[in-house]
């Protein structure tokens, strides 16, 4: 036995998911009102291929879209700006309820850094550093 908590149905990850978001301050929380957060078990070779990670990489969350730094005011984006967050390796990874919300939170807070550009000074600024 390794001490880990047993897998989370989707809707009680889900449940998981909601309480770590509202746990972000609002000064980076209101940058979800124009990105998805889809909830995947694991993240699809595809993906990993696309964003240039080896099909072993351990990830939590990623980012798809164009950061608001790259984006161009007169072509907007074809695709909507998605946080993908990956319920495998986080459960995975954490021991406890508290510490797989905790985790969650940081994944969102780092994948909204690379929607909106902030630096590692930033996030310091917010207690994520």
């Amino acid at each position: 036995m390794t001490g880990r908590r047993p897998k989370l149905s989707h809707e009680a990850f889900d449940r998981v998911v909601k309480e770590a978001i509202a746990r972000i301050p609002q000064e980076i929380r209101g940058y979800l009102d124009n990105i998805l957060i889809s909830v995947l078990p694991d993240p699809s070779r595809d993906l990993l291929e696309e964003m240039g990670f080896p099909p072993d990489e351990v990830l939590f969350g990623v980012y798809t879209g164009i950061p608001l730094p790259e984006r161009s005011l007169t072509d907007p984006p074809l695709y909507p700006d998605i946080i993908h967050i990956f319920q495998n390796p986080l459960e995975d990874f954490c021991r406890s309820r508290e510490e797989l919300v905790e985790e969650i939170e940081i994944t969102i807070v780092h994948e909204i850094a690379h929607f909106v550009g902030f630096d590692d000074d930033e996030l310091e600024s917010f207690g994520y550093g």
